[in-house]
């Protein structure tokens, strides 16, 4: 049994795998401040007994990070809760991929563990597209080459930071408009910020495409990766838990 916690900046994903499927999924939020370790720790007690794990049962855990002021509380959660250490994901070490870029220690673990999954998964040359708080394009070769990776602000990044930036703009929900032009505040936000997305997305495809080839498929994870409804013919794959499979795969091979 695996239990995976990908710690993202917009939320906390916890995940418990028998060995067969995912029988448990939770979201809490992401809460960096001081009470965020006990709200953590009486939480994932509540949600590991409603689940049937008990104290002393021992599953393998995994830990993702990419706020590192929830690592080590985590890290620390876990070992209290199981009474063993964690496995921390962590850059570069993992056998079966080499990191092709500048900075190793610089890349997300939830984007290394979508490259894990990726590369298990498919074995072909792949763009993951990760739809979270940013927007992320991580290059992967069949051979198991991370080429590198872009960033862009995700979708509730960039209507969040039009609604904090201007003084007359409303947060709007995510919600594709039929058309582009806007016929009230909300449609304009939505045309600008949904469908100029749908461009993003397709120019990012076809100029990493241009640089390492056409037959890069293309992987869409992450919790906003269907809210893009014009995209899914340009995805091969939409798998919106690639990154816990990630996490599951780095758990039951002990690379990490």
């Amino acid at each position: 049994m695996v239990l995976a916690i990908d710690i993202g900046n917009s939320n906390v994903v916890v995940a418990l795998h028998d060995g067969t499927v995912w029988i448990q999924v939770w979201r809490l939020p992401t809460i960096i401040e001081a009470e965020g370790p006990l709200f953590y720790e009486k939480r994932l007690t509540d949600l590991l007994l409603e689940a049937g794990i008990l104290p002393g049962q021992t599953p393998q855990v995994v830990v993702s990070s990419v706020v590192p002021q929830l690592t080590l509380p985590f890290l620390h959660i876990t070992e209290h809760l199981f009474g063993e250490p964690a496995l921390k994901v962590a850059p570069p070490i993992y056998p079966k991929l080499k990191l092709k870029i500048d900075r190793p220690n610089e890349i997300g673990t939830d984007l290394l563990a979508n490259a894990v999954a990726a590369h298990h998964l498919y074995q072909q040359d792949c763009i993951v597209v990760d739809f979270g708080t940013a927007l992320t394009f991580t290059t992967v070769s069949a051979e198991g080459h991370i080429l590198g990776v872009a960033i862009a602000p995700g979708l509730k990044t960039a209507i969040a930071s039009l609604f904090q930036k201007t003084a007359q703009l409303p947060e709007v929900p995510l919600t594709l408009p039929i058309t582009p032009i806007g016929k009230n505040t909300e449609h304009a936000i939505q045309s600008g910020i949904l469908i100029g997305y749908v461009g993003l997305v397709r120019h990012m495809l076809t100029e990493i495409r241009r640089e390492v080839g056409p037959q890069y498929i293309a992987v869409a994870t992450g919790g906003l990766s269907g809210v893009l409804t014009p995209l899914q013919a340009d995805f091969h794959h939409i798998d919106p838990m690639l990154t816990l499979e990630g996490l599951r795969i780095i758990a039951e091979t002990q690379q990490f």
